[in-house]
């Protein structure tokens, strides 16, 4: 295909990934559904770090292969680049920067007993396999492995993993289970249990990133083994159960050809006997086929919220995979019953809502999170009574950071639960106290934030190691802004300006004589010397995960304000511009692998410049985010394994890419203001929930849409010319149509005038 536009290019994968991904496109040209289009390997090369295998939306359970089990780009547990499986686990991140999960790995194999899996093939329970007999499609995952000449097919429930072994003749077949093993973790204890011929039962304990968790489950297998084993290191110990940090087992069988040994394991962080009742609700009988459909169902029910129309079946299948990215987290936590248990280590019960883990909230709350509200309202509230559930339960008494595994990890900076709540409230989700809510933020913002005392006192925080004080003052002023939006629409007006007024603090890090945000030392002189291409300067001081370019308009909440700063559109322009265009290199871009997609000093791999490309609108020039949208979508994303071009981190990159595709993208994510892009679909309409909105659907046209017409001539919004360059929230929940007229020249009319311009707060 040759796209010669906005210098968009696809690059050169195997020709086992390219003929998988031609005969699905050719498969879904002939009236098949949105859940054909995904394929779940997009994404798992390079350093996209999202897994291949099988789960359903939002749950619990990922039961995907591991061929790794340490590195960065080990984070998912699964690399394209790799060719041996350790063994297929139960829970895995997906698109993090950082390891962990990786709970309780099975391995099928053929000949003498192995029960350490070993650095390469042969040494050890490990296998090699090949791209080209592997399968993944969403909630099912297969894949041949050659050394024992078994089948290994993959399913799943929102809490249990669905295993199926197609073994050779033999009188060596074995299902090893490893507890040792996970990603990057480390073992603390781990029980299995052997209750009959053919149950099992136990749990892992392990500590990594955010602490110590436990993954309680229980296997059934589909006949009875003929022999079995628990173990420490490598060698077996009597009776029936052991308990230790290398507890290992294995059940034996012996086997006619093409004999399908079956295996169902329930999960649960509260107990065995939750895991078995998760187990017995959700996967009560041995129809694996059955299991398989129905979570493609729930997938192509997810999936269908949107209905696309394109030439291109490789955008097509960018944008159905991309979308489903956004549906694999965050993560139920809670069992059936509604028990989980919570960041205090303790069991909790939900009783009214379904309680929710690894929510990258530093990530999410940008794109993913609003992106929910429209295609997954009915958890909105949920996600929010995690949040408020998580501050009652914390001894901290803080709304949430990045919980992962049911526990704080206090990854990245400021707190960005505040946009989400806030952002829901506005929308309409509130089921929930709103007052009590409002009260948790400003405990968290005045208590339970770094250096507060500074940021309060003087309007900045004076840098130092590690303290990453630029950004925090920006990203605790957005939260400020939002809390003043929330007391303002609750009728707390003093609390609104106080948080209004600090919202401002922006302003005393931004340098009017360089034209950035810079870091100033305790007597508030700026930090010298200064390099706005370098990485955190040095040890985190002033920037996380980026440089000055990359945090120079991260303003979400006073997009006005911040041109006027820098000397008005036209000079505001020519520094997004330059940003972009700039021949300048970053020189220690090695020194934070997340810094990817890099086009420029713009770092799209990375998640503070999300919203950078859209900002053109607020100067009265949206022609050039409409090249720029295009740019980075037609450059960074592709339906190949390395098609991601930085971490998915729960699915923001992907929620970009979505939104993108549709047309319009959330600056300021709390405010209910959608900016126009360019639309990569000539249509797209998406399906509101009756529940929640009033419209039935949304529709964008982009008329002449290619890649040689990526600029708005025109607009209408239900029959009627607009000329401005946003759209609300409330406009797409009443339901109509947004037709774009798209041509090969720019439009400089078209959302120029200031009143046409996106609202600031």
């Amino acid at each position: 295909m040759n796209r010669k536009a906005i210098g968009l290019s696809f690059s050169i994968v195997t020709s086992s990934f390219l003929g998988a991904t031609l005969l699905m496109s050719d498969a879904t040209s002939f009236g098949k559904s949105p859940v054909d289009y995904v394929n779940p390997l997009i994404g798992t090369d390079a350093h996209g770090h999202v897994y291949p295998g099988a789960t359903v939306p939002f749950g619990m359970v990922q039961l995907s292969p591991d061929t790794r089990d340490t590195g960065w780009d080990g984070s998912s547990g699964y690399h394209y680049s790799d060719n041996s499986i350790l063994g297929f686990t139960h829970n895995h991140l997906t698109g993090t920067g950082c390891p962990d999960l990786g709970n309780i790995l099975l391995m099928p194999t053929v000949g003498a007993l192995k029960v350490v899996p070993g650095d390469k093939p042969g040494e050890g329970y490990r296998t090699a396999f090949s791209h080209d007999n592997e399968t993944a499609r969403p909630g099912y995952y297969e894949v041949y492995l050659p050394d024992y000449q078994v089948k290994v097919e993959l399913t799943a429930t929102a809490r249990a993993g669905f295993h199926r072994y197609t073994f050779p003749a033999t009188d060596a077949a074995h299902v090893v289970i490893d507890l040792q093993h996970g990603i990057g973790n480390k073992t603390i204890e781990s029980q299995l249990t052997i209750e009959d011929d053919h149950t099992a039962s136990g749990y892992r304990r392990s500590d990594g990133w955010g602490g110590q968790k436990t993954y309680y489950f229980v296997m059934k297998f589909s006949r009875p083994f003929d022999s079995a084993g628990v173990g420490q290191v490598d060698k077996d110990v009597p009776g029936k159960t052991t308990t230790g940090s290398e507890t290992k087992g294995h059940f034996d069988f012996k086997t006619k050809a093409g004999e399908q040994i079956m295996v169902r394991v329930g999960l649960s962080t509260v107990s065995v006997e939750g895991a078995k009742n998760n187990l017995r609700a959700e996967i009560p009988d041995w129809d694996f086929d059955d299991v398989a459909e129905a979570a493609h169902k729930q997938w192509d029910k997810a999936l269908s919220v949107f209905s696309v129309e394109t030439p291109d079946k490789n955008l097509e299948q960018t944008f159905y995979t991309s979308l489903y990215h956004t549906m694999v987290a965050p993560t139920l936590l809670s069992d059936r019953d509604g028990s989980f248990r919570g960041p205090d280590d303790k069991v909790h019960q939900a009783k009214r809502f379904d309680y929710y883990t690894e929510i990258s909230i530093w990530d999410i709350f940008r794109a993913e999170a609003p992106l929910l509200t429209l295609t997954q309202p009915a958890r909105v509230n949920d996600v929010v009574d995690t949040m408020l559930a998580h501050y009652d339960i914390f001894d901290h008494k803080a709304l949430p950071v990045w919980p992962e595994g049911g526990k704080e990890t206090w990854c990245m900076i400021g707190n960005h639960s505040i946009p989400m709540i806030v952002d829901a409230y506005f929308k309409g989700f509130r089921d929930w106290d709103a007052n009590k809510a409002l009260e948790d933020m400003i405990v968290t913002t005045d208590q339970n934030r770094e250096q507060m005392d500074d940021y309060r006192d003087k309007g900045f925080i004076p840098t130092g190691d590690h303290k990453q004080s630029v950004s925090k003052v920006l990203e605790y002023a957005y939260d400020d802004a939002c809390i003043a939006r929330f007391a303002k629409a609750l009728g707390k007006d003093d609390v609104a300006q106080k948080y209004l007024k600090r919202s401002g603090n922006w302003q005393d890090v931004f340098d009017p004589s360089t034209g950035f945000m810079r870091g100033k030392t305790a007597d508030g002189s700026w930090v010298t010397p200064f390099d706005q291409n370098a990485i955190n300067s040095i040890n985190f001081n002033e920037y996380t995960e980026a440089n000055a370019w990359q945090y120079n308009f991260f303003v979400l909440q006073d997009v006005p304000g911040l041109i006027a700063k820098l000397g008005g559109d036209d000079k505001f322009t020519a520094r997004l511009d330059e940003m972009f265009d700039t021949k300048e290199t970053i020189p220690n871009l090695s020194m934070i692998p997340d810094v990817t997609g890099v086009i420029g000093m713009y770092a799209h791999g990375n998640e503070p410049v999300h919203h950078v490309a859209y900002l053109y609108n607020y100067a009265g020039q949206p022609w050039k985010t409409q090249a720029r949208v295009r740019q980075v979508a037609n450059t960074l994303y592709t339906n190949t394994p390395a098609g991601i071009c930085g971490n998915d981190d729960c699915g923001q990159m992907s929620a970009w890419y979505v939104f993108t595709a549709m047309g319009f993208y959330p600056v300021d994510p709390a405010s209910g203001i959608y900016v126009l892009g360019s639309p990569l679909l000539d249509k797209i309409t998406l399906r509101l929930d009756p529940k929640y909105y009033k419209g039935k659907t949304f529709t964008v046209i982009a008329k002449h849409n290619s890649p040689e017409n990526p600029y708005i001539q025109a607009a209408t919004l239900n029959g009627k010319p607009i000329t401005r360059s946003w759209i609300s929230q409330a406009e797409i929940a009443a339901g109509g149509r947004l037709v774009l007229t798209m041509g090969p020249t720019p439009n400089k009319d078209f959302g120029s005038a200031t009143t046409d311009r996106p609202p600031g707060m």
